[in-house]
């Protein structure tokens, strides 16, 4: 399909009776940075084994940067930076060294730029001081960084990180966000999996969910958060009476907080709401409306939390 990095048609996996992944038309723009989000059991992973040619479909077509795989594989994946299903590395060579061999395997990249480019993949993870340290004395987290370091042992067109932010510290959870804006910045198309919604949040242009192995939503941040209606809170000492104002107005699916009220407006004017309160005596701290959170639209797709799937 013109203009996207990634292009999926009716791409389906089964295994045995059981349906992973069922007629994915999956849409990633070039030069998005896209959420690609579900439920543990969703697909989310067999999708991604697919599109980089580790699991063969039992149907469907995969497009890579315009390409079709598996048959241009040889000429594509070296376009492409993966971290899938996490790191493994040899743990009794150093961060470094362990580059240096990932790096010799690709037959594309000329080896007496070998050292800059390894060291400039590690500084750019935040892991050069740490580069003559054995994989086996590496944190979970640094494991993770060198991970995500291999796959920018060059120029890519297009990066697939499933799960890239697992074992990071806050601080290495915002160092990542911040290296794909960056890399986003440059041209890269990123595909991300994660399971934490705020840093999709603040870091996507374009989301897909997937629920039971299929997509539920998929498009611009806004397009899928405005798949559910906005919603208002009100902040309030008085929160039950809050509520049941909000429910004589109309609005629905409202919620009681120890100190707020929340509530679908549906067609409802926003400060009908407040007006309403001040009305009736309830005092109001404060006030925001607005499209849902994230979380929000996420559970209202998929009926479950985050970490459960059929």
């Amino acid at each position: 399909m013109s203009g996207a990095a990634v292009a999926t048609s009716g791409l389906t996996k089964t295994f045995g009776s059981q349906v992973a992944v069922d007629g994915l038309d999956l849409f990633v723009p070039s030069g998005s940075v896209y959420g690609f989000l579900g439920p543990n059991g969703s697909g989310k992973t067999t999708t991604i084994r697919m599109l980089l040619g580790l699991v063969t479909p039992t149907s469907g077509t995969v497009e890579l940067l315009g390409e079709p795989m598996p048959a241009r594989s040889g000429s594509v994946l070296p376009r492409v930076g993966s971290l899938v299903e996490g790191p493994a590395f040899h743990p009794y060579l150093s961060g470094r060294d362990n580059l240096f061999r990932l790096d010799a395997a690709d037959r594309t990249t000329d080896p007496r730029t070998a050292r800059r480019r390894v060291d400039a993949a590690l500084e750019r993870v935040g892991l050069l001081a740490a580069a003559a340290k054995r994989f086996r004395a590496y944190s979970l987290g640094m494991r993770q960084r060198l991970a995500i370091a291999a796959a920018l042992l060059r120029d890519r067109d297009l990066l697939v990180l499933d799960e890239p932010t697992n074992g990071l510290d806050p601080q290495g959870t915002r160092e990542v966000r911040s290296l794909v804006e960056s890399l986003a910045s440059e041209g890269t198309t990123v595909l991300v999996s994660s399971h934490l919604l705020s840093e999709v949040e603040q870091m996507c242009s374009h989301i897909g969910v997937m629920h039971v192995g299929r997509l539920v939503a998929q498009g611009s941040s806004g397009e899928v958060r405005a798949v559910t209606e906005p919603e208002a809170t009100v902040e309030t000492d008085a929160p039950e009476v809050a509520a049941r104002i909000m429910r004589e107005l109309g609005l629905s699916e409202v919620r009681v907080g120890s100190r707020s009220a929340t509530g679908r407006l549906g067609g409802i004017a926003p400060e009908k709401v407040v007006a309403a309160c001040v009305h009736e005596g309830v005092p109001v701290v404060g006030f925001r409306s607005g499209p849902p959170s994230l979380e929000d639209v996420f559970v209202a797709l998929t009926g479950e939390g985050f970490d459960v799937s059929g």
